[in-house]
């Protein structure tokens, strides 16, 4: 299995897409701050970007994308000069998913929304990101990317059946284009899980137990799997994951027991054996510890009570 695909899907990772913005002129937007990782893509003409906190304003052209990885106050604008106004109010008039501000024409249009993650996935995918990801059209690496903002822009105007369904699919395989793209570019500039996935010992480590979380794994297994002595992986892991390989191993299997537990009818001996535990009492001390609760109680608090 890919560890960050089994991340995305299993930790609760989704779309929101927003109604798109038209724009012409002199304007500018301010945005409030996200609930989620926000993220835009510029598909026709160009435009500032001013986050809170982060620096200097970054020019957007057409086909860049960014991702805004914390909840800050942020606005979109023509210059410097133009007088922001507020997003609720410019969104609040959309007629068919188009929002429009300025002078009303369609000088410079953006495609955007929001991804929402469970508590786990925000800490392993965002952790080690700069406050705002951006990821210019003109780099070679790009063209998967704009192919998917293609996509996205074409569900969202031709609203066939389906549409929305497929076009937040499509900013999934978007965001992961994203990550692997900060990835490639700047590995260095990367901390905690993300950038295990860029070391290839620690890759190999995290694949390996993705893979197979019910075998009983040791450092030396997980080592020779990324060709690296049992000494080199434990801290090559720990120095990027922030704990160590067998450490992890158990907050992974307790992530896939929760599924289990959320979702599925067997008993909490049954799950402990498919998640690698021997038995119940066995999976209840590592849940505990992970969790702060029991199995049963976690099952209790997260099943939707049937509907008579």
């Amino acid at each position: 299995m890919d560890p960050l695909e089994d991340v995305l899907t299993l930790l609760d990772t989704r779309s929101h897409l927003s109604s798109s913005l038209a724009a012409g002129g002199r304007w500018a937007v301010r945005f409030d701050a996200p609930s989620g990782v926000k993220f835009n893509a510029v598909r026709r003409g160009a435009c500032h970007l001013e986050v809170e906190g982060a620096g200097e304003p970054i020019a957007l052209a057409e086909g860049d994308c960014y991702l805004l990885t914390r909840p800050r106050r942020f606005t979109l604008r023509s210059d410097g000069e133009a007088v922001p106004v507020d997003a609720a109010h410019v969104y609040a008039s959309a007629e068919d998913g188009l929002a429009r501000t300025g002078d009303g024409s369609d000088e410079v249009l953006l495609v955007g929304g929001r991804f929402s993650f469970g508590d786990r996935a925000r800490s392993l995918l965002l952790e080690g990101l700069p406050e705002v990801v951006h990821v210019p059209a003109g780099t070679p690496q790009a063209e998967t990317l704009q192919w998917a903002l293609a996509r996205i822009d074409e569900e969202l105007r031709r609203r066939q059946m389906g549409s929305t369904l497929v076009a937040e699919h499509l900013a999934v395989v978007m965001l992961v284009h994203v990550l692997r793209l900060h990835l490639a570019r700047d590995p260095d500039a990367v901390s905690g899980w993300l950038a295990g996935l860029a070391d290839p010992a620690v890759a190999a480590a995290l694949t390996s137990m993705h893979a197979r979380p019910e075998h009983r794994w040791t450092v030396a297994e997980l080592a020779r799997a990324g060709a690296v002595s049992r000494s080199t992986l434990a801290a090559r892991f720990r120095g990027t994951v922030g704990c160590g390989p067998l450490d992890y191993l158990t907050r992974w299997r307790v992530e896939l027991a929760s599924r289990h537990l959320r979702e599925d009818t067997g008993t909490i001996a049954t799950i402990a054996r498919a998640v690698g535990y021997g038995s119940e009492s066995a999976l209840s001390t590592a849940f505990k510890r992970v969790t702060g609760t029991s199995p049963r109680d976690y099952r209790t608090s997260h099943r939707a009570p049937r509907s008579v």
